[in-house]
């Protein structure tokens, strides 16, 4: 059985690109690239051994110095009667110097110094800041002299941490991932988006101007109808797009079932157990509780199974979207620098839904999240930053249907420019004669 004309040219343009030795090496990388830039901030905070501050403490008011406590980023040393601080800072065992003010209790609003040779970490001066802070409000209270003021200010100190529950339909209570982790999530989908939607669509762009120039399509339209010849390059750079993002899931699923639990520590291990459990209460390691939800949620093949499975079909919808009008541009011009301005009719909108998804994964319920969610141009972006809050099931259908006729319409409109720009040579149209090739018929 012989292959349909657009058959033969999906094929070509498929092949053409998933055998070249850059489409394999990054196909391979990217995924752990992307689980080692997910979890590499995290990993440092929790493994490497921070660096130590020395700091010298002028206290002025007499008060504070006492109960400053060194810590794995700050050791507070008390300052001699006749130190200063350019004395102080010439030693090379003190990396900053800490002056305290004599009004410090009193004042409603007081400012501390710190005085360094270089760059101050933001660590340390967190740390200063929260234990004076602690301090001044200790002994302000002091004042309104309470009894066993020391035990109850124990007593009432808090420590809540957030499970998000859900009831479906049926009144059925459903664990959720947290809003950090969803946030994270919906943000990295969308970037990866991002980048396949500029980058293969300037592909087909790219593909359509260098036969264009050698005068290719000249010979192979004699054979292809334009529409054919068109649909067939969208079409089988949209595939290569298809098997690197369902590599990507297969190879993301791999690590994150046997590779993530396999690097991780033992007891790391069992609080994300729990944490899947939905037993919050049995995590030992309070303070790390939103890396421990990351690292439950990655560990949950199904989990990122679906994910990129509904980030595949946004991408396909979307793909087939914006490469229409590359290709109509690709059409157009002769050479890539004539192509830049008139891609401006793609980029800005991919951009656009950039912005927008950031806004959704911030506020997902929000007007502004659902209504650039269904809009053709910016919702395969801010669709994907939204799933992973898990929004309701309607929404997703309808911007998949209102994809797809955005995706009919820009075809039309794509191919009605392209059967005339193949044949068009020696100068950039302008946005009028685009136009008017359009209405011919």
């Amino acid at each position: 059985m012989s292959k349909s004309k657009i058959g033969i040219v999906i094929e070509r343009e498929y092949l053409e690109r998933v055998k070249k030795k850059s489409f394999i090496f990054t196909t391979l990388l990217m995924p752990v690239l992307m689980l080692v830039l997910m979890l590499l901030p995290a990993l440092l905070i929790a493994f490497v051994d921070k660096s130590e501050t020395r700091v010298l403490v002028v206290d002025n008011s007499r008060t504070i110095l006492p109960y400053l406590s060194d810590s794995q980023e700050v050791k507070f040393v008390p300052a001699t009667p006749d130190v200063t601080v350019d004395s102080a800072l010439r030693n090379s065992d003190i990396g900053a110097v800490l002056v305290i003010p004599d009004n410090i209790i009193d004042a409603k609003r007081s400012s501390i110094r710190l005085y360094t040779n270089g760059p101050s970490s933001i660590t340390s001066e967190g740390t200063i800041t929260s234990q004076i802070n602690s301090i001044v409000e200790k002994e302000r209270l002091k004042r309104y002299d309470i009894a066993d003021l020391d035990r109850i200010m124990e007593d009432i100190k808090s420590d809540v941490s957030i499970s998000t529950v859900r009831y479906d339909s049926d009144n059925e209570e459903e664990e959720s991932l947290s809003t950090g982790v969803s946030y994270a999530i919906g943000i990295a989908m969308t970037f990866v988006l991002y980048m396949f939607l500029l980058i293969y669509g300037q592909m087909v762009m790219t593909s359509i101007i260098e036969e264009k120039g050698n005068r290719v399509l000249e010979v192979v339209v004699t054979s292809v109808k334009p529409a054919q010849l068109m649909m067939g390059k969208i079409i089988g750079v949209a595939l290569v797009a298809v098997t690197q993002m369902v590599l990507w899931g297969a190879l993301l699923a791999v690590m994150s079932a046997y590779l993530l639990p396999a690097v991780m520590p033992d007891a790391a291990m069992a609080d994300v157990a729990a944490v899947q459990a939905g037993n919050l209460n049995a995590v030992s390691d309070t303070e790390s509780i939103e890396f421990i939800t990351a690292i439950a949620s990655l560990t949950q093949v199904g989990n990122i199974l679906s994910l990129v499975g509904l980030m595949t079909i946004f991408l396909i919808l979307g793909f087939l979207i914006y490469s229409s009008i590359f290709a109509a541009v690709g059409s157009a011009v002769d050479n890539i620098q004539d192509a830049s301005q008139l891609t401006s009719f793609a980029v800005f909108p991919i951009v656009f839904g950039l912005i927008f998804a950031m806004v959704a994964a911030a506020d997902p319920m929000g007007p502004i999240a659902f209504w650039a969610s269904i809009f053709p141009l910016t919702s395969p972006m801010v669709m994907v930053a939204r799933i992973p809050f898990g929004i309701p099931a309607w929404e997703i259908w309808l911007s998949l249907a209102l994809l797809v006729l955005g995706f009919i319409g820009m075809v039309w409109l794509a191919g009605k420019i392209y059967r005339v720009g193949i044949f068009m040579y020696g100068k950039k149209p302008s946005l009028k004669e685009i136009i008017r090739w359009i209405s011919y018929k």
